[in-house]
């Protein structure tokens, strides 16, 4: 435990006192974010890339305090190239699929050299259980890039996707202290520091960003860890546990997706649909929001640690859960659906005072 502490404090020292270098490198080097339409929330061009301060604070950390073994060799491995990745989309904006295939790459690495899920199991009782075999390789790739994307869906809000991935990351610690696995905790705690020390400049009124460098990061960092080192061998604790914890965005995404398909629209298409801007066209401010959102994910998060004790208590909270996010996707979605009626019966009620003058 304590040298979980020295590495999320020397993270937090690391990555707080570098974020000013990083917000004038990225500036320098044109990794900016300029207000374009009205789904981002600033009005003014904002320095990106700031997920490399976050970063930088975690691989300090990590070479001082964490475990090095081949596994956790290929992890990083695969983490530079995914904030490389990050660095070059906050200058250049890259296209989707070149995205995709360089994380498909990363995760790979990790996913060849051990860090896979080898078995399924079922959680709800000690016995029976089969090999993936030829197929760990795919889901646990699978797994990792969707993951990797996951913070990014909501990376829309000042202070949102850093504050929602140190929950994820402090969730994450106290489930590994609860199993043993004390070299996971120090990384969660390597983790957890880099995001905090980045948030007083990344809370509203935001100074920098963190950009694709940060949320993919995070992403693909949470991903691989937990299924590297808590829950390798139990297929669907692996998925469950770190989905449950990144639940917000990743339910978020499955109901834009859902919104645009029944609109008739490309999945890809960018809107205002997502919870964080439904919350600000509710009338909440950007604080009020982001408050609001990180009460939500406590909530997954505690879920997830009690995911991982008894088989009871696994299959309530597994329900209370899944109905939780149902329900947050239902409320976004019919929320979504009365403000588009509401914009047309102005656009009609406008048409129709033009029409009588």
């Amino acid at each position: 435990m304590l040298t979980a502490l020295f590495a999320f404090v020397t993270a937090l020292a690391v990555s707080f006192a570098m974020t000013p270098a990083v917000k004038i490198l990225a500036k320098r080097v044109g990794a900016v974010d300029i207000p374009k339409d009205n789904r981002r929330m600033h009005k003014t061009p904002m320095a990106r890339m700031g997920g490399l301060a976050i970063f930088l604070g975690f691989i300090v950390s990590f070479l001082l305090f964490g475990h090095m073994d081949g596994e956790m060799r290929a992890i990083l491995i695969g983490a530079v190239i995914i904030v490389v990745l990050g660095i070059f989309d906050d200058i250049y904006t890259l296209k989707a699929p070149l995205k995709f295939g360089v994380q498909v790459v990363a995760a790979l690495i990790p996913a060849l050299s051990g860090v896979d899920i080898a078995r399924f199991t079922n959680p709800f009782s000690e016995g029976g259980y089969f090999s993936l075999g030829i197929f760990a390789v795919p889901i646990t790739v699978l797994g990792m890039v969707g993951l990797t994307n996951a913070v990014n869906f909501i990376d829309g809000l000042d202070g949102l996707a850093v504050g929602v991935s140190s929950i994820a990351s402090i969730t994450l610690f106290t489930i590994a202290v609860l199993v043993s696995e004390n070299y996971v905790a120090v990384i969660m705690a390597a983790l957890a520091g880099g995001c905090i020390g980045f948030m007083p400049y990344n809370m509203n009124p935001a100074k920098i960003f963190m950009g694709d460098t940060g949320s993919m990061f995070l992403g693909f960092i949470l991903a691989t860890t937990s299924i590297q080192g808590l829950f390798k061998f139990y297929a669907i604790i692996s998925f469950a546990v770190p989905f449950i914890i990144l639940g917000l965005p990743i339910f978020d995404t499955a109901f834009a997706i859902l919104r645009r398909v029944l609109k008739g629209q490309s999945p890809m298409t960018a809107d205002r649909g997502h919870i964080h801007h439904r919350l600000i066209d509710m009338g909440f401010d950007q604080k009020q929001s982001v408050a609001i959102l990180y009460a939500l994910s406590m909530v997954l998060g505690l879920s997830a640690v009690l995911l991982t004790t008894s088989g009871e208590v696994k299959i309530i909270i597994l329900v209370i859960a899944v109905l939780l996010s149902v329900m947050i996707g239902l409320s976004i979605t019919a929320l979504d659906k009365r403000g588009d009626e509401k914009k047309q019966h102005q656009a009609e009620a406008q048409e129709d005072k033009h029409e009588k003058s």
